[in-house]
């Protein structure tokens, strides 16, 4: 039987051999080495001009009160008794761990009110839906010391002022940067996937609890973290609310401090600055912590806006 080749000298009707199927895939031109050398030195110069500022507050809370502002970075002499002086002088404490607990519980009632009103945004389909998410947007570029009294006399009727509770209650109600932050990220989830438990018999709260809180955790993360910055950070509202010393947090403890140590002609500026220290270290222990979801968070909303 006669068989009819093709240019190649193949027979047609053959299978193709595995390897003259592939076709080569072409890489990616490399970076330049000189590109990647002058990135790596602009973040090393970034990385270091920002820590220098950290750096020098600590090496400053470790020196004697006459070298406090010496503009070394090594803290020559070296004086740990600042911080002892610290803890003997204010309850810090008893002021870290209100800050750690209304920081807790202000970062769990935003991220889960503002999850929840952002799900129903970009699930739900229902008439003026935008225009009521524009409504919520606007609400950001009212000022905070337009709603500071009426929020006050709010709680002052209510007879929570000098309590913790207006200090992380106000977030039960969301916030409209978070709404907005989530709600972009739960429009990237397929919808099928709500789609398909609707047909198996699962309630809207259920998809909200089962389905899309578990997709989103990187940015429920960065939600949490950045109202926890923002709630341990809070001077304002701990001046307005607390008059209870026992009630402080940590910003409002620091202002008792400064008052203390930094007035007046025998200031000692190495006690305040070792309050300090001791204020911002668990912000940093907190990041590292969850550097690695709050990175993924941010880039994956991102894309998904």
């Amino acid at each position: 039987m006669a068989t009819v080749q093709d240019r190649t000298g193949r027979t047609l009707g053959q299978p193709v051999p595995a390897r003259a199927a592939q076709i080569p895939e072409r890489l990616p031109p490399r970076q330049p080495w000189r590109r990647r050398a002058l990135l790596l030195v602009l973040l090393t110069g970034c990385s270091v001009l920002f820590l220098v500022p950290f750096v020098w507050l600590i090496s400053a809370s470790l020196r004697p009160r006459a070298f406090v502002f010496d503009t070394t970075l090594l803290p020559v002499p070296f004086e740990p008794q600042n911080f002892i002086t610290v803890w003997e002088a204010a309850p810090v404490l008893t002021w870290l761990m209100n800050s750690l607990v209304i920081g807790v519980m202000a970062a769990l009632a935003v991220t889960l009110s503002s999850a929840f009103v952002a799900f129903g945004f970009a699930y739900f389909r229902f008439p003026g839906r935008n225009l009521v998410f524009g409504l919520v947007l606007a609400t950001m570029m009212l000022p905070a010391a337009v709603t500071m009294i009426p929020n006050y006399l709010v709680w002052n009727w209510l007879g929570l002022t000098n309590t913790q509770v207006p200090l992380w209650a106000h977030n039960l109600f969301g916030s409209a940067f978070y709404i907005f932050l989530l709600r972009q990220f739960f429009l990237g989830l397929p919808r099928e996937l709500f789609e398909a438990a609707r047909v198996d018999g699962a309630s809207y709260l259920e998809l909200f609890r089962k389905i899309a809180l578990p997709l989103t955790r990187p940015a429920l993360i960065v939600t949490f973290v950045f109202e926890f910055r923002a709630s341990w950070t809070d001077l304002m509202r701990p001046l307005i609310y607390l008059r209870d010393g026992a009630l402080f947090t940590l910003p409002r403890g620091l202002k008792v401090i400064l008052d203390q140590f930094g007035r007046g002609g025998e200031s000692q500026w190495e006690v305040v600055l070792a309050a300090s220290v001791i204020a911002t270290l668990p912000m940093l222990v907190i990041f590292f912590l969850g550097q690695r979801y709050f990175v993924e968070g941010i880039a994956t909303t991102g894309r998904k806006g």
